[in-house]
């Protein structure tokens, strides 16, 4: 495989993303929202990096500072993608490091997640790396 890059997400990068989250998440994607998104990235919260391989992106993640009243500041991945015909290729890992060294910078001394129930094969991706199951949650929703 070629040269893996990791880098800043730009809003040439939106369509891909988009392509990604439906694709491989299964999650219903709009490429203008996404673009939109990351063009009002609050680069004090929130960071987003991509992978490229070709000039191609086949990944991305997407970390935000966590903040709740009873505990030290968190970094959390809201999102992890890799195109499914790149995994176990080192990328995923890749974009965690990156998460993590932008949470250092920002000196921030801990990392969380969700992962859906059913994700099984990205848990042990997580396990590997370090991340520690903490608990089940039930999520809830509401339409506003």
């Amino acid at each position: 495989m070629s040269k893996i890059v990791i880098r800043t997400v730009s809003t040439d990068d939106a369509n891909e993303i988009c392509k990604i989250c439906n694709e491989d998440l299964g999650y219903s994607c709009n490429s203008s929202l996404v673009m939109e998104k990351i063009k009002n990235i609050n680069v004090y919260r929130e960071a987003v990096y991509v992978a490229l391989v070709d000039e191609i992106v086949v990944g991305f993640i997407h970390i935000e500072r966590y903040d709740v009243l009873f505990l030290e500041t968190m970094a959390n991945i809201l999102g992890l993608a890799v195109k499914a015909t790149y995994r176990n290729n080192g990328i995923g890992k890749k974009l965690i490091h990156a998460a993590e060294e932008w949470a250092v910078k920002n000196n921030i001394k801990a990392m969380r997640l969700n992962s859906g129930i059913s994700r099984k094969v990205a848990h042990n991706f997580y396990r590997h790396l370090g991340y520690n199951f903490e608990k089940e949650q039930i999520r809830f929703e509401k339409l506003l």
